[in-house]
Formats: C-alpha cells, structure tokens, sequence
C-alpha cells in the first residue's frame, strides 16, 4: 500500500500554495455538483477513446457508464477524459504513425491528473497498443477493457465479417469474378455492428494478448460489443480499478519477461496478426523488458494453433467466445506457459486457471492440444542478406507451396509507383516472381502502412494467380493472408539492404532455414550503396519528431527515448 496523498489531494496545480491549489481545486470541482462526500473519494480516471471517425468505439458512451457503476459501488470517484481516438480505416498515412502520439497522451494525462487508478478503454487496432504503452510508462494501477467484436453480416446465406472476407471479395472483384454491383452489395454488409473487426486480426489479438499479460479481466477479450457480458464485464472492471487504488499494483509490477514469454505463446497459438509483434515490442520496450524475435521464432516451433478463426481459419470471434475465449486457450497452453506470474486482480495465472469454465469447449473452434490446427505457430521470424536485424512471416495464413523459393525480383520503389504500376497491362511480372515493395517502412514518409499486402498483379490475378511471394518494409492488415514477408529490418528509408534490390535480382526466401536473401554480388551491392540518399527529414511538428526518433520495427516501432532502461530482472 501507498501513504501518497488521494483524490483531489493527488498531484496539486504548482501555484506556490499547495492550500490555495486545493482550495482553488475543491472550487472548481464543486461546480460540478458532485457533493463533499464524492469528493472525498478516491478518483479513478476513465480513458476514454470515442470518435465519430472510429465506429469501433461507438459503444464507448455505454461502456463508460457501466464502468461508472463498478467504480461508484466499490467506493471510488469515477471521472472519464478522451484522448486522441485512432480509427484505423480512416487515418492517413496510416494508424501506427499516431500510435506513438496517442501513448503520449495517454501518459502524460495519467501523470498531470489526480487519478488514484484508471480504467482503459480501447479497442481499435493501435488504441490499445498505445494505452498499455502510456500506461506502462507510469506507476498507476490501471486494467484495460476493449470494446469488444463486432457480430458477422449476411452475403448470400454467408456469413461475412470485416476485414478477412472484405479481402477475399476485393481479390474476386480484381480477378473480375464480380461484377460492380456485387462488390457494393458486399461493401454494406461487411461491418453491420460497432466494434472491432470480428476475425482474429490485430484489434482481437491485442485485446486477448492484455488478457494474457494478466492486465484485463479473465474471459473479457472475446465478448462481443454488442453483447449483455460487455457491460457486465465493464463494471466488473471498474470495480477492480477501485480496489487497485493504494496498491502500488501498475503494469510495471504485473508484466514481467515471463509474463510476456506467455503472451508470445498466446499469439503464437491464436495465429495472430503479425502487427501484434510489433507492439508486444513496444511495450516490452517501455517495461525495459527484452523482446527477441530469435525467441519469438523458438517459441514457435513448440507452440501449437490452436484457434480455428479467420484470417487462417473458418470461425469469427463470435465463435471464439461462445467456444471459451481465452481462459480455454489459456487451459491448453498451461503446460507451456509460467503459471506463477501475477494478474491484475491479486491472483497468479494458475489460480485464475483453477476457476471453471462456464460451458463446454466447442473443439471446433478451439482445439484440444492433442489435436491442433498446426503442430506449431502462425508466425516465424526470418534473417539473411535482404533482412539482418530480421523480419516476419505468417505461416499460417501463407501458401506452403510457396515456403522455398527463389524468384526474380519486381521492385516498387514506393506506395506511389506500386499503385501507378502494379495492374499496367505490360508490367513485366510472371507469377514465379517476388514483389517487392520499398520506402514503406517505420523511417520512410509512408510511415509503415498495412501496404505489405501488395495486391496481386491484375493480369495475373485474371489468370487464376492467387499468391505470390511479397516482401516490403511496411506492415499487413491482421485481418489479411498470403505469402507475404513483412517487418524487413532495417528498412529501406534507413539504407537498409532492401533498398538496394533492384528489379532482376534474384531473391531467395526458406521457411526451412529461416533465411531471406538478396542474391547479388557485394560489389554490386557497394556501388548501389554509394548512389543510395536518405529521405528528407520533416521541416516540423511532430512528423519531425518521429523521423528523428523512430525506432524499427523489432524494437516496436517506438520513439527512442521514450523506452525504459532494461530491466536486470
């Protein structure tokens, strides 16, 4: 427990006058109409998220409120604030060039205001990334809560959810096996609900992977937004915060290198979206804890799927939470997982195992250990001449077929010439080919958008091509699938090796060794090196501040000096 001062006491307006600043304080709280008693509370702050640019989030209002009533009937003061909202279709460049800035705000509003603990609320690919990130950088006891899923739509008698089958139907339109109609229909029954796309993309990954830190409620991941269990699950969770206060009990005292040795077996087994790896490092980066993908790619082979969920699997989230959700997930991996470490609410990882669940598993969607959707994990980590310090693979949703192979290189030099030349009638592509996309890495203007993704060529795409090999600096979409090697460090922008491919290279990637390489002579490669300039850095604002600061992508794509010192321990 804690002797620090409480409630309006906590963090005093620095006037010269600690009495006239609370007196000044008391004042203007007053004015709010709460009564001497509330006031006399302990506060617990709710961070709030909402925009009418996010429809993940458009649940919040309610959400808020039932926080509110866990808050008020466990003793505490419940006083909720917005921060910067991240939509993630509706930002530009892209959403992970203001994750960083949204975890400033986050814990710079933890730190000026009199908040005794807080309650999270996010959802959105890169909102709750950058709450635990701001979150972590503090000693405030906080508990995440998501938004939760959203329910699948109706195409035809099938069921559709955004994003996983937005892709799949693009990819039809682009082969020209739907027509125009088509498409639109689709368009308007792809995302039919608030909340987070309902597949096991980055904004569900990240929600079970706070449950699996031990920083969210057991069981609260997989609920649906729109489901009773989400309210029940937010009080709950503000009634925790509440009694958090005074315990000294932060993120810092919870997430431990064991504890984020399990949360890379849940991503693992769950065959998560690739982005995940990216923020796992960014909040190990924050704790001062070690995040190696050479130990992430060690895991992997020892660490089952076991969730049948689109983007590599049948079922929705839906379908995971009426299966189990993660405490079922969590009851398969314990042989493999360290069961000691601490949660939120006071118990260890084994004794929140030992509370039963409350329906059968549904083995269709989460499968038994003995019998898995692959004996090993969704993602592996890849090094060679064309990515020293690394890069990622989603095996899982990639075609093997395609696991060794060696290609002639067609090279994009940016977002811009991809999207002038990917469908020109005479593109010299071939579909034994590996695209290649430069610039779109966490240094480049591009700032690492979802473009790794590159779109099968159309002439191919028209001839029956469904997957090629594509390798890029920038990120993909959780929610996406193919052959496609992603995270390539150091990144192009940063004169990394893979700005130096040019198209004809020969390229070789092998899942088997792990390898990615760029098959040219170092000569070549020098004189290439030597023509090879830097973008230029940003006048101002906080476009420059990244540039200067940003950190690649297997150190989480964080700003420099806003990681903790390692920890020894």
């Amino acid at each position: 427990m804690t002797d620090r001062p409480q409630g309006l006491r906590r963090g005093l307006t620095q006037y010269g006058d600690p009495e006239f600043a609370l007196y000044l304080r008391r004042s203007f709280a007053r004015s709010t109409g709460l009564s001497d008693a509330m006031l006399e509370r302990p506060i617990v702050g709710i961070v709030t998220s909402p925009s009418e640019l996010n429809n993940c989030h458009r649940t919040m209002g309610e959400l808020v409120e039932a926080v509110r009533r866990g808050v008020l009937a466990a003793g505490g003061l419940p006083l909720a604030f917005p921060t910067i909202s991240l939509g993630e279709p509706f930002l530009h460049p892209t959403s992970l060039y203001l994750r960083n800035l949204m975890a400033i705000d986050v814990e710079e509003m933890l730190r000026a205001q009199p908040l005794d603990a807080a309650v999270l609320v996010g959802g959105c690919d890169k909102t709750v990334p950058a709450q635990l990130m701001g979150a972590a950088s503090t000693e405030l006891p906080v508990v995440q809560l998501v938004v939760g899923p959203m329910a699948t739509g109706r195409h035809r008698g099938e069921r559709l959810g955004a994003c996983t089958d937005c892709r799949r139907f693009w990819a039809r339109y682009r082969a020209g096996e739907l027509d125009e109609a088509e498409i639109r229909a689709v368009e308007g029954r792809l995302a039919v609900t608030a909340g987070t796309c309902p597949v096991m993309g980055t904004a569900s990954t990240m929600a079970c992977l706070a449950e699996a830190l031990g920083v969210a409620l057991p069981g609260s991941a997989a609920i649906p937004a729109v489901h009773a269990d989400r309210l029940r699950i937010a009080e709950a969770t503000g009634a925790l915060a509440t009694r958090l206060v005074g315990s000294g009990r932060s993120l810092r005292t919870i997430v431990s290198q064991e504890s984020l040795e399990n949360a890379m077996r849940v991503l693992l087994a769950l065959s998560g979206s690739t982005n995940a790896v990216v923020h796992l490092a960014a909040i190990a980066g924050r704790l001062g804890l070690r995040f190696d993908l050479r130990e992430l790619d060690a895991l992997s082979e020892t660490t089952p799927v076991l969730v049948d969920l689109k983007p590599t699997g049948q079922g929705y989230m839906e379908d995971f939470f009426a299966a189990g959700g993660m405490p079922a997930v969590l009851r398969e991996l314990a042989p493999f997982l360290h069961l000691d470490v601490p949660t939120i609410d006071g118990r260890t990882l084994a004794q929140v195992l030992t509370e039963p669940l409350g329906e059968p598993v549904d083995r269709a969607v989460i499968r038994p250990f003995s019998d898995p959707v692959s004996p090993v994990g969704g993602l592996v980590a890849l090094f060679g001449s064309l990515a020293p310090e690394g890069a990622i693979l989603k095996r899982a949703a990639a075609t093997p077929a395609l696991f060794e192979h060696e290609g002639r290189a067609v090279v994009f030099a940016s977002l811009e010439d991809l999207a002038r030349r990917i469908d020109d009638p005479d593109l010299e592509v071939e579909p034994h080919d590996v695209l290649v996309l430069q610039n779109a890495g966490p240094a480049s203007p591009a700032r690492m958008p979802e473009a790794g993704h590159l779109p099968i060529p159309k002439k191919l795409a028209r001839a029956g091509v469904k997957d090629m090999v594509r390798i890029s600096d920038a990120r993909m979409s959780g929610t996406a699938f193919g052959t496609v090697v992603l995270h390539v460090a150091p990144d192009a922008a940063s004169g990394g090796p893979l700005a130096l491919v040019r198209s004809g290279d020969r390229i070789r990637l092998s899942v088997r060794e792990r390898r990615l390489d760029l098959l040219v002579e170092e000569d070549e490669l020098g004189r290439r090196r030597e023509a090879w300039r830097p973008p230029e850095t940003p006048v101002r604002g906080w476009a420059r501040l990244w540039q200067q600061e940003i950190l690649q992508a297997p150190e989480g794509c964080d700003l420099a000096f806003l990681r903790g010192p390692l920890r020894t321990r």
